[in-house]
């Protein structure tokens, strides 16, 4: 699957103002929220494969998302440790929803 482009990565000038660099926020959190939408339609269809507690939380799995998601926050020249916070956050949000649906 190809890599999304970054501004920061094709050469998008600089913002000229704020109300720019605002606008470019707001592009970028409606893309955030697809993708989340998007994740969130997968975590629903994984979690039909699940018939235990166990199998939801799977920590070794959250352990590997967690640090290929810090990896990838190392060569974009983002901070590991928020991309990490973001990412267990949301995991453990959707743990907890794959619970709530467990059969019984």
């Amino acid at each position: 699957m190809p890599e999304r482009m970054s501004p920061k990565r094709v050469g998008t000038p600089a913002p000229a103002d704020l109300a720019e660099v605002r606008r470019r926020l707001d592009a970028l959190d409606h893309d955030l929220v697809g993708l989340l939408a998007d994740r969130a339609e997968l975590v629903r269809q994984a979690s039909a494969f699940k018939r235990t507690e166990q199998e939801a939380r799977a920590p070794d799995r959250v352990e590997q998302v967690v640090a290929r998601a810090r990896r990838r926050a190392a060569e974009r020249g983002t901070d590991p440790d928020l991309v990490e916070h973001v990412y267990r956050a949301m995991i453990a949000w959707f743990i907890d929803a794959e619970i709530r649906a467990l059969p019984g």
